[in-house]
């Protein structure tokens, strides 16, 4: 394999970089809300992917005894420059919602990857493998399930992310792809990381592992795709079952000589995470099928568990495998080689011991702020290797030039020769304690800040005497169960609570500081409340949610008449940004804005007008993505709010087709909470289309206009209000047939604010109670169209549509100097071009829509407004500028 050298490191270079991209994003990940998923195909699809073109490809060589060509070369450097392109491009369609760009990316990977498990095919067919030459199978089956996986990934990526198809995604990709080039390489990389011979059964015991690792991964993924949960189980099994021949033989492998270094003990930990992680998916198949919890319960604990997958699995055989195989493979001779051993083993045992206590902390049910520094502690252990490869990679280049004297010294010594006293006993075991008190101190002393992280009471000195009360508590539908919880005074309480919601993210905090952290449907946590002395109020913090009656009350018998804390006291930060995650807001009503003010430079208003729709004689197809994102936009001048919205705009983005046009809308959620999507223009049950996805996931929404009309489409994630108002909402226009064609068509949609701080705040859903809107506007601003008239000339045909998005306020369109001829409101002609007789206003109650037409008879300016006076005068107002 002299041949080989310097080839496959040197191939290996784009590894690094995803892993320098996986480790960016975890880090970006704790200032800014970013889905776990891109973190998760940054390693995965990025880093492991191409690491298992570079090296299944270099041990194909070497177990099958052969050499690779300059042919071999080139081709090899075409796969990889193709399959990180389309890494790169799946990641960037997915991100951007083209789903085009996903496709070409998932197509060039299926390409690069099927064209490598080809190559490795004909390589084996063509040469006479060695004991251990018929694991290249295990890579040549590993391609062809990723190409599987790959095409339903696509699929998945168009909107239609139903939890089992995503799960079927990540079991064949994860334990498949990764899984089984994992298992064949294990099976003689295990002994030579610990340099001992392999296991007298290990090659045989591959060769029948294969086929059932292979045939577990298809039946899990079968059984997740049609939602069966006992198949689910049974593959999964069968998988173990693999895995367990697979792991007979690294054990007999380890009884020859233990794992000591910090390839072994990473890979070692790897494997263990691995069936770990089975075993738990595999388990929790088998309980939501009794218990009846079904599939919703299975996708909760797979979200749980993939996490564990990429960081504790593929992140840790990732890189042990590169400590032992970068500096074999660069090479130089012993001493060199011995040189960059040494270097990748660096604080080795500590680094391990670090990553595997934080990532176990992690796993406990632990207080959200112990979760996120456990977190960082194993990015930052994981992160190090980084560092230690470049370090140990120049040690030996060095070691190379300078033709180290150690060569001579080891001629004819087998295995590494390690620096005196860095492998010591000693220095082994006090690297793990080391590691190991780091991560129990951190938590120690978080536990001192926080101690219901650890489940400790918050209460006063003397009150681990006190009595402890335990009750259960379900949050779903908007409610707690039960909501009025008896405690007498003195005892300690601790709530249990789980979320049984089917969509709902939601948490538990109380006036006295102590605050749970969001639970997904599925998941449960336990919180320590501390003694209780007298009356308590509990609540969900999610934007509305306590408006909507999600409140829970702590009764302290035999206590005085009062509350501990007032209702309507606020926790304490206890981990929890209320602003940026939603909590209670209140309203800056010190100044009302001044709408009549510039709205200064940059102002651009929301485009009112309406293109006309080109000629068809056929139906089309109308596809659009339509992207949640939290947006500080200007509602007024002065006044900034950060909106919910559709594609960065509140309304957003305006629909427009025929009746019988098929309307394809791709939601996907980007913001840090729950959303849905409603089309009053589509006829079809609300179930499925309209759910609540959580960030990170998508769905696809198909509907065919069957009717005419201007319709309202908005978030229908409870509460309605809040979501509504905080900007969620939009409009389609649905042509009636033979519509006649007018010189200028505008699209206004009335909507209301009820502003929380005016710099920046969410909605303020204490206002919305009131029914009492501080702003109304046209299409999103205050007065916009006073400071961006409309524009018309004298004479021309101007049509109107006008929809009340509400969420409270009707609406009385009136253009001020103006009559209407033709009035056409929810799908009938009120008046259709009359010459003698004229409407004044378009009256429209929320949800309501529809046209009106005019005819402008002079050159002026033609103010229009809802002629509810009060409306117009908090910003539902605009001008016509009419010239000749």
């Amino acid at each position: 394999m002299t041949k080989n050298r310097g080839f496959w490191p040197m191939r290996d270079i784009p590894t690094v970089l995803w892993l320098l991209l996986t480790v960016a994003a975890a880090l970006a990940h704790r200032a800014l809300p970013m889905p776990g998923w891109l973190m998760i195909h940054l390693l995965l699809l990025g880093a492991v992917t191409h690491a298992i073109l570079v090296w299944s490809q270099y041990f194909s060589f070497a177990l099958l005894r052969s050499a690779a060509t300059d042919m071999d070369r080139r081709r090899q450097s075409i796969r990889l420059i193709l399959s990180n392109s389309a890494a790169a491009l799946v990641i960037a369609g997915v991100i951007s919602g083209l789903w085009a760009i996903t496709v070409t990316g998932a197509a060039a990977l299926i390409v690069a990857v099927g064209w490598h498990g080809a190559t490795l095919l004909a390589r084996m067919r063509g040469s006479m493998p060695g004991r251990f030459g018929r694991t290249i199978r295990y890579y040549v089956a590993s391609a062809a399930l990723l190409t599987i996986g790959a095409a339903l990934g696509a699929w998945l990526a168009r909107g239609d992310s139903a939890p089992n198809l995503v799960i079927a995604h990540a079991l064949i990709n994860v334990l498949g792809w990764i899984g089984l080039t994992v298992a064949g390489t294990v099976v003689t990389l295990w002994p030579t990381i610990l340099r001992t011979r392999a296991d007298e059964g290990a090659a045989t015991g591959a060769s029948r592992a294969l086929p059932v690792l292979a045939g577990g991964v298809v039946v899990a993924a079968t059984g997740a795709a049609l939602a069966q949960l006992l198949v689910v189980a049974a593959g999964l099994g069968v998988y173990l079952a693999g895995l367990g021949i697979i792991f007979g033989s690294l054990i007999g492998a380890a009884r020859q000589k233990a794992p000591r270094s910090f390839a072994a003990l990473s890979v070692g930990a790897a494997l263990l995470w691995w069936a770990g992680a089975v075993a738990v998916v595999a388990v929790g198949a088998v309980l939501a099928a009794l218990d009846g919890s079904g599939f919703p319960a299975l996708d909760a604990l797979f979200a749980q568990v993939v996490p564990y997958l990429a960081a504790g699995f593929a992140a840790q055989v990732l890189v042990g495998a590169l400590s032992y195989l970068v500096p074999v493979v660069l090479g130089g001779g012993p001493a060199p080689v011995r040189v960059g051993t040494a270097g990748f083993d660096a604080a080795g045992i500590l680094r391990v011991t670090v990553a595997n206590a934080a990532l176990s902390v992690c796993a406990l049910p632990v207080s959200s702020l112990m979760r996120v520094v456990a977190s960082i502690m194993y990015l930052v252990a994981m992160a190090s290797f980084l560092v230690v490869m470049w370090r140990a990679m120049r040690a030996q280049r060095r070691a190379k030039a300078a033709n180290d004297p150690l060569d001579a010294r080891s001629s004819g010594r087998r295995g590494p020769i390690v620096p005196e006293g860095e492998h010591a006993p000693g220095r082994r075991s006090g690297q793990a304690v080391a590691g190991v008190l780091a991560v129990v101190l951190v938590a120690a002393g978080l536990a001192a800040v926080d101690p219901a992280g650890l489940g400790w009471s918050a209460a006063p000195v003397g009150a681990a005497d006190a009595p402890v009360q335990t009750v259960q508590v379900e949050a779903a539908n908007m409610r707690f169960t039960p909501n009025r919880i008896e405690v007498p005074v003195g005892t300690r309480l601790v709530v249990e609570v789980t979320n049984t919601d089917d969509e709902q993210v939601h948490d538990l905090v109380f006036a006295n500081g102590i605050a749970g952290g969001r639970l997904a449907p599925g998941e449960k946590e336990t919180i320590d409340v501390g003694v209780i002395t007298g009356d308590l109020d509990g609540w969900c913090s999610i934007l509305g949610h306590r408006q909507m009656g999600m409140t829970l009350q702590i009764i302290a018998t035999g206590a005085e008449a009062g509350s501990e804390t007032g209702g309507d006291s606020k926790p304490d930060a206890a981990g929890h940004d209320m602003g940026h995650m939603g909590g209670d807001t209140t309203s800056d009503t010190a100044t009302a804005p001044d709408l009549m003010a510039d709205p200064g430079p940059g102002f651009e208003p929301y485009d009112a007008e309406l293109p006309a729709l080109p000629a068809s004689a056929a139906p089309v197809t109308r596809e659009l993505t339509l992207t949640v994102r939290d947006e500080k936009r200007k509602v007024a001048p002065g006044v900034t709010q950060t909106l919910w919205t559709y594609n960065g705009t509140a309304p957003g983005p305006l629909l427009h087709g025929r009746v019988g046009d098929r309307f394809v809308i791709t939601l996907e959620n980007k913001g840090t909470m729950g959303h849905s999507i409603d089309f009053h223009a589509g006829s079809l049950a609300p179930d499925r289309p309209m759910r609540t996805i959580p960030p990170g996931q998508s769905l696809t929404y198909t509907f065919t206009a069957t009717r005419a009309g201007i319709w309202m489409y908005h978030c229908s994630t409870m509460p309605m209000t809040a979501h509504i108002a905080n900007g969620m909402y939009g409009a389609v226009i649905i042509e009636p047939a033979d519509l006649p064609a007018v010189d200028r068509s505008y699209v206004l949609v009335q909507g209301e604010y009820y502003l929380g701080d005016h710099d920046g705040g969410t909605v303020d859903p204490d206002r919305i109670a009131t029914r009492d809107p501080d702003l109304v506007t046209f299409n999103g601003y205050a007065n916009q169209y006073d400071h961006a008239p409309l524009q018309a000339a004298v004479g021309e045909r101007v049509r109107v549509w006008v929809l009340d998005a509400g969420i409270e306020r009707p609406s009385s369109f009136h253009v001020i100097g103006g009559q209407f001829d033709t009035v056409w409101a929810e799908g009938a002609y009120l008046l259709d071009h009359s010459a003698e007789t004229g409407s004044q206003a378009l009256a429209l109650q929320p949800a309501q829509g529809g046209f009106v037409e005019l005819i402008f008879p002079e050159k002026g300016t033609y103010p229009f407004v809802s002629h509810l006076m009060i409306d117009a005068e908090r910003g539902a107002h605009g001008q016509f500028a009419v010239g000749k």
